[in-house]
């Protein structure tokens, strides 16, 4: 009838609009995908993309979200939703069962809370043979008295709490002393509920982090994968990603398939392993549920991983997709480089290197079709290049 809205079949729905939310868009438009819907708590680069069909900011709580994605199915059948940061996988978690009637979901609700769990990732570590470095988990005050791995220990929360609390993503304690100064803000998390995991820190730089990609189905197949390593990470070596490549060895998929298997994970997963030169393991630091930061470099070595996912949630045949590793791939975060080539003391190899040693080199947000994401990012990029020209004069001083 006319003037009468017709339902249409489906769209996709990414959630956050950060380097990883953009590089979800980018893949999935390249493949044909149109009606692509993105959500994010205030308007960064993926939003000014010409590849979207609309964006709307919304409150991230499992009720705002509840009632966006009735909204939405007010005009689409399915929504296929692609999470792109923690705190948004927890909210669909809340929900899941009210939406997935209409909603696909790529999590496995029945061990989602377990399976995002630092601690019994390593539990499963231990059950499955793959290695990962020594732990304690610090669930009470009296756990932060024994924790009796030797120094330096990296402490960082079991779950993601810094999307949500004003909690430290991690911190490093390089001896006694530094455990005592830190103890009473740490005693404060413990008590609102927060625990935490005190591993030892495995030596080497950001170079030494590979990670498997993996999109398992909810019939437990494997349908395409990846593996890439990290070439530097932002801002020290502890933090996120700022280069990355397509090289890894073998072993890495076989220890992400293993585990991706072993604890029944469903949708896109990345367990990241980090090498230890002392006995030449590659040691499980955590294991991701969600498409990150670096992810394209899967796409760019011939691996549509979040196309994968689009195929199957329309009950479409998957065909198998063969990583290309003839070719090193380079994928740079400019931003991020440009900031450690200011703010880290000799890094000026380590930024040569990533942005010119490879056989090709694609930078993030960049796209000549679509250049307002990398001026909007240009612009940001800006301001924090200032700030750390700023502090780097005021430790001069």
């Amino acid at each position: 009838m006319r003037g009468m809205d017709i339902k249409k079949e489906h769209c996709v729905l990414v959630l956050g609009g950060r380097v990883n939310g953009y590089s979800i868009i980018q893949e999935l438009h390249e493949k044909g995908v149109e009606d692509i819907i993105l959500f994010d708590v205030s308007k960064r680069v993926a939003a000014f993309s010409n590849k979207i069909k609309r964006y709307k900011t919304i409150q991230n709580t499992a009720e705002s979200l509840y009632s966006e994605l009735n909204e939405i199915h007010k005009e689409y059948d399915k929504i296929i939703i692609f999470p792109s940061d923690d705190l948004y996988l927890e909210n669909l978690y809340k929900i899941y069962d009210e939406i997935q009637s209409f909603c696909f979901v790529p999590i496995n609700s029945n061990n989602f809370t377990e399976c995002s769990n630092k601690y019994v990732q390593y539990e499963y570590c231990e059950k499955l043979g793959v290695p990962y470095p020594k732990t304690k988990q610090i669930a009470n005050r009296e756990d932060l008295k024994s924790i009796n791995i030797q120094y330096p220990i990296l402490i960082k929360p079991n779950k993601r709490e810094d999307l949500k609390l004003k909690v430290f993503r991690n911190i490093t304690l390089e001896n006694e002393s530094d455990l005592h100064q830190r103890s009473e803000e740490l005693e404060k998390y413990i008590d609102a509920g927060i625990s935490f995991l005190a591993s030892e820190i495995i030596p080497g730089d950001g170079s030494c982090i590979y990670a498997y990609v993996g999109y398992r189905n909810k019939n437990g197949e494997i349908l395409n994968e990846w593996t890439g390593k990290k070439l530097s990470q932002f801002p020290d070596d502890f933090g996120v990603f700022s280069s990355a490549s397509n090289e890894a060895p073998d072993i890495i998929r076989v220890q992400g398939r293993t585990l991706l298997e072993g604890m029944n994970i469903y949708g896109i997963a990345e367990p990241e392993f980090k090498h230890d030169c002392r006995d030449g393991k590659y040691k499980l630091t955590e294991i991701n549920l969600r498409s990150m930061m670096w992810h394209r470099v899967g796409n760019l070595s011939g691996v549509n991983i979040q196309y994968s996912q689009y195929l199957d949630a329309l009950g479409k045949t998957v065909s198998h997709q063969d990583q290309l590793k003839s070719k090193n791939i380079h994928f740079v975060y400019l931003k991020h480089e440009i900031i450690n080539l200011i703010s880290r003391p000799g890094y000026y190899k380590i930024f040569y290197h990533n942005i010119f040693t490879s056989d090709e080199t694609h930078f993030a947000t960049f796209d000549k079709k679509d250049l307002k994401p990398f001026i909007v990012d240009c612009k940001e990029t800006s301001i924090d290049i200032i700030n750390a020209c700023l502090r780097k004069l005021k430790i001069k001083r």
